[in-house]
Order: structure tokens, then sequence, then C-alpha cells
């Protein structure tokens, strides 16, 4: 009984001690927390200012406040006597198998820093990466987000959007489609030349030279001569959808206007009696 007695007096005294270095421990962690966000909002304005590239921008943003709540915590832990060293060799000790678990987390954070520092693409830039191909809408340092251009919602984990093949199509201000198109046999090929070069001059954001539209001949179809006609668009005028909608529409219209047929493919059927 006096045993219990003097244990429970000595928990007490323990915890009359250790209580009031808990709450200043906790109180400064929050405020390391509240210091965090309001230096990342301000490194984020003094960088806005500046004209910081974006991804630049994000990185030091999260970067800075990141610092910030982790020195908070690590003051916080000093309150109520935690043996920070000891604890650092203990994951030295055990990080070879914590690196196991989570090495794909690892892979994807510093991926993510990677392309935030490299910057192959920006916010706002229509890649293709890892299969999709859409919009990127943000840079996580674990993901990256993009909306397709058939309007999904796609997060690619950065390991995979790094060590991938990126194609960046903002980069690109110009970009070459092509048109394939079939006429009659008894077309004149030079005129049929003449009328579709006439009809894409027409048509704005369609690059007229360096380098010019061509129309090239390719190959004698079942009923048709088969050719392709390849341009260059400046995607800032016209995108490439609306490019392929409008030059085919226009290119269809001129030759019904100088009576050049796009044969349908036709059969020949023999009877024998």
């Amino acid at each position: 009984m006096e045993f219990t007695q003097h244990y429970w007096e000595q928990l007490l005294e323990q915890a009359v001690v250790f209580l009031p270095k808990l709450f200043f421990g906790i109180v400064i962690f929050f405020v390391a927390w509240f210091f965090a966000n309001l230096a990342a909002k301000a490194v984020r304005r003094a960088l806005a200012l500046r004209n910081t590239d974006r991804e630049v921008s994000l990185l030091l943003v999260r970067t800075t406040r990141w610092a910030i709540i982790i020195w908070g915590l690590f003051l916080g832990l000093q309150q109520v006597e935690f043996n920070l060293t000891g604890f650092v060799t203990g994951l030295g000790i055990v990080g070879f198998t914590i690196g196991f678990a989570f090495q794909d987390i690892a892979k994807n954070f510093m991926a993510g820093m990677l392309l935030l520092l490299q910057q192959p693409f920006d916010i706002g830039d229509s890649i293709e990466v890892a299969g999709y191909a859409g919009t990127v809408t943000d840079i996580e340092i674990r993901s990256t987000a993009l909306r397709t251009f058939d309007g999904r919602h796609v997060i690619i984990p950065n390991a995979e959007v790094f060590t991938g093949v990126i194609t960046n199509f903002s980069r690109s201000p110009r970009r070459r489609l092509q048109l394939a198109v079939g006429v009659a046999y008894n077309s004149d090929l030079e005129q049929v030349t003449d009328v579709i070069r006439q009809t894409i001059s027409q048509i704005e954001g369609v690059i007229q030279d360096d380098p010019a539209p061509n129309v090239v001949f390719n190959t004698f179809g079942d009923s048709a001569v088969n050719l392709t006609l390849y341009y260059w668009v400046d995607v800032a005028t016209l995108g490439t959808f609306n490019a392929q909608d409008r030059v085919l529409k226009a290119v269809k219209l001129a030759l019904e206007a100088a009576n050049i047929e796009i044969p349908y493919p036709t059969h020949t059927v023999l009877n024998k009696g």
C-alpha cells in the first residue's frame, strides 16, 4: 500500500514537471506552423513581384514552409527533453529497412524536386507523358496532375513523369499537320495542286512561308490518285483541332467548286453466265 502511494506521488510529481513542458512544446510547434504559413505567403508575394517562374516559386514556397515547420518540431521536442541525437542515431540504424518501405515515396519526392528545378513543362502547358495527353493543372512533390483533352483528371507519379518521354506541345509555337485527299484519275493534277494551295493561303493561322504548304501526290489508289497536304500552323493563332477542321472543310468546298471529283471507293463486279 505504501509502495503504491509512493508510486502515484512520483508519477504526479513527474506529470507536474512534464505537462508544462509538453504544453510549451505544443505551443512552439503551432506557432512555428503559423509563421511557416505567413512566411510562405510572404515568399510567394515577393517572388510574384520579381516575376519569378511559377514552378521555381512553388518550390521555394514549399521549401520555406516545411523548413520552418520541421525547425518548430525540433524546438518543441527539445522542450520535453526528447533525445534528438539518439533519435537520429536510431534513424540511421533502421533507415535501411525504412528505405525499402518508402522507396517509391522517396523516388517520387526527388523526381518532383527535379521537375520543379529543371522545368520540362510549366503549369498550364499541354503535354503528353506516360500515355496521357492533356493540360498540366498542378505539380506536387509526389505527383503531377493532368486534365486530359477528353476531360479526365489524371494523377501521375513524378517518378514516371521524370523518367518517361515528355512531349511538350506548348513549347512548340508551330505544328505541322497533314490532310490526305483522293482525287479522280481524270483530274488535272496541276489544277488540283493550284486549287488546294490557293484555298489554304486564305486560312488565317496557316503559315504561308518558311515552310510553305506542300501538296504531294504519293500513291495510286483503287479509285483515286492519293495526295497529302502538309502545312504548318501557328498554334497561338489557330489551334490544331480548329486547323484540321477548317482546312478539311475549305479544301472539300474548293475542290467541289472546281468540279474536281473526290471519288468514292468503287468495285467492279463481273457476272459470267
